[in-house]
């Protein structure tokens, strides 16, 4: 018999399992919203901690590694209005989190007891954030056909969240494969639409459940809408981790603003994630124990005419009716035309002693 896929981590509370069965992992992603200040980053951690996610994570990106510093058209930023009108080097130069703190901000994000990591965009991040000994790793969903990142990633045995945003599935089949023979094993793949922002016309989020089914992982949503409603939507479609970008005010700008939730409204996110979860439960055909005193209202057989010992019960002197402290519904063909083993008066629940030859024999 197959189990739903999962696996676990260290965080700074105990063991957290990710997966089908377990409360959603929720991830609040800087990005670049620290806006280069590391005492913003402390406290969108903080404002993190009272919203009540799981993880905080941040990017480990050089400039220098991720692209180069030219000028050329090629290298110049023409689509997206938030981001267009400068060349990619300037803008990651712009927005980048020096690795130096993240080493202090992992440390002050575990002390506040939630779970600090990365998303590196090359080898040598990788090796750095290995240095710091962060729990797991997150593949950007541009970065899904580096392989290099992808293998050395792997090769740290640590658990991966990927995003599979623009990604074909050949491209995903071949990520995955990279990730299992580079000894990855804990595998999470998250449905994204690589727009900034998305739309909710965009999502497609029944591609959650096939995410699941299709390659045997744990799944989720990295939500880049404006729309908080669908976190509900994406988690009752079986989406086990949640990731979005967040900030101390948008007004306070970058390139992520637009799309990322303040921390009221991560407040919201987290009780809406919590909330779906109670909702949906796990199957079950038991009546609650609140479900259990409505039970009375439910129909069963009464005596609805006085009856005199001996006298047979008819259509006319048993009925089902409410409330239910008579026998079950089920019985009235077995009852009908027996005699009464003594005198009933009319409101009088059905039972048993009162049934010439007692309970059948089922």
């Amino acid at each position: 018999m197959s189990t739903s896929p999962h696996f676990s981590i260290q965080s700074p509370r105990g063991i957290r399992h990710i997966g089908v069965g377990h409360p959603v992992f929720i991830v609040a992603e800087m990005s670049c919203n620290h806006l280069q200040d590391i005492n913003r980053a402390y406290r969108i951690i903080d404002a993190m901690v009272d919203a009540g996610v799981d993880a905080v994570k941040v990017q480990t990106v050089s400039p220098e590694t991720l692209t180069m510093d030219c000028d050329n058209e090629y290298f110049q930023v023409n689509v997206n209005s938030i981001w267009k009108g400068q060349s990619l080097f300037e803008l990651y130069k712009k927005v980048y989190m020096p690795w130096e703190w993240q080493p202090i901000l992992k440390r002050y994000a575990e002390e506040k007891g939630v779970i600090f990591f990365s998303t590196p965009v090359d080898p040598s991040g990788v090796d750095f954030l290995e240095t710091i000994d962060v729990p797991l790793y997150k593949i950007a969903s541009f970065e899904i056909g580096y392989i290099d990142l992808l293998r050395r990633i792997a090769q740290t045995n640590k658990p991966v969240i990927f995003s599979r945003g623009l990604s074909s599935l050949e491209d995903i089949e071949l990520a995955l494969s990279t990730l299992r023979e580079n000894g990855c094993s804990d595998i999470a793949l998250l449905h994204c639409v690589s727009s900034y922002p998305a739309t909710p016309a965009q999502m497609n989020l029944r591609t959650i459940p096939d995410i699941a089914s299709r390659f045997n992982v744990v799944t989720g949503l990295s939500d880049h809408t404006a729309d908080t409603r669908v976190v509900c939507t994406a988690v009752a479609l079986g989406a086990s981790i949640f990731e979005k970008h967040v900030t101390l005010s948008r007004a306070d700008g970058g390139p992520d603003a637009a799309f990322s939730l303040e921390p009221q409204e991560v407040k919201e996110l987290v009780n809406a994630i919590r909330s779906t979860e109670q909702v949906l439960g796990v199957p079950t055909y038991i009546a609650t124990s609140d479900e259990k005193e409505n039970a009375v209202f439910r129909r069963s057989l009464f005596v609805t005419e006085d009856i005199k010992r001996g006298e047979r019960f008819t259509r006319s002197n048993i009925r089902c009716i409410r409330p239910a402290h008579g026998l079950h519904p089920k019985y009235f063909d077995f009852i009908f035309e027996k005699k009464a083993t003594k005198d009933l008066q009319r409101g009088t629940p059905l039972n048993w002693e009162s049934v010439e030859g007692g309970t059948p024999h089922e």
